[in-house]
């Protein structure tokens, strides 16, 4: 998880090419290639800032909308015996599906991803 830069919402990893001698790196979750590169990690930085403002001033002189990564939608498949648990749980507790799974990965995130992200 350290390996990832953000900037302006958008999230880029950032890789090393011991070949190369060249750090590099692409915004994640979009499908746009927006990729930068560098000598160091200065320069990966700096580099990953500029390919995003010029992703977003490309959009803008084009019209067209900037994608955004992590819109707060995505599927997830289940078997059909949990799905059938879940959904019992939920109405059982006046809840929608939606809110069990937000709320669990919620506490799991708390729990277990936080702490990582704090180290």
């Amino acid at each position: 998880m350290k390996n990832l830069i953000e900037y302006k919402g958008y999230v880029g990893s950032g890789e090393f090419s011991q070949e190369d001698e060249l750090f590099y790196g692409k915004v994640q979750g979009i499908r746009a290639l927006i990729s930068y590169e560098g000598t160091n990690a200065a320069e990966l930085m700096e580099d990953f800032h500029v390919a995003v403002d010029n992703y977003l001033e490309l959009c803008q002189k084009e019209g067209k909308e900037p994608e955004k990564a992590y819109k707060g939608s995505f599927n997830i498949r289940l078997s059909p015996e949990l799905h059938k648990k879940i959904a019992i749980y939920a109405m059982e507790h006046d809840i929608t599906l939606n809110s069990f799974v937000e709320q669990s990965v919620e506490n799991n995130l708390q729990q277990y991803i936080e702490p990582l992200l704090n180290n």
